[in-house]
């Protein structure tokens, strides 16, 4: 068996999966893909309320206010540089944690902004979603659902 057919079956079975995961999860997936192209859009011209302008606004209430206690933990955390330590409120942590990926390399903020996804999407899931399986899951909803969206 050749590499590109055995990772076509992988993707096959990633495909299955997604088609019918449940909705709650389809929903923490979509949030942790728009949550970090937020970001991105937000690097490229920023606003006041940091948290206010990343976390979609479409989304649940329980979802937001999950979202606004996690995430500035989990970017400093991720991040873990000076600019951040002792600071508390949440939307300067975010407003540092931004500036810094602004000013990474192309490929290590790539990088960054795949994990964010997954640790957003497991925020926004409630813990009914993995690591491992959120790795993939949010790769193939960023190609074939929002990519092909936009």
């Amino acid at each position: 068996m050749s590499l590109q057919s055995l990772l076509q079956k992988i993707w096959a079975g990633i495909e299955a999966f997604w088609a019918n995961a449940e909705p709650e999860l389809k929903v923490a997936v979509g949030v942790g893909v728009l949550l970090v192209q937020n970001v991105k859009n937000f690097i490229a011209s920023p606003a006041a309320d940091v948290l206010t302008a990343i976390i979609p606004g479409n989304v649940d209430d329980n979802i937001k206010t999950l979202l606004r206690g996690a995430l500035p933990k989990i970017l400093n955390d991720m991040l873990l540089f000076q600019s951040t330590l002792g600071l508390t409120d949440p939307n300067e942590i975010a407003a540092e944690a931004l500036k810094v990926l602004a000013a990474l390399d192309p490929k290590v903020s790539a990088a960054f902004m795949h994990n964010l996804s997954i640790m957003v999407a497991q925020v926004a899931a409630d813990g009914k979603l993995t690591w491992s399986d959120g790795v993939y899951i949010l790769q193939y909803y960023y190609k074939n659902e929002f990519q092909q969206a936009a």
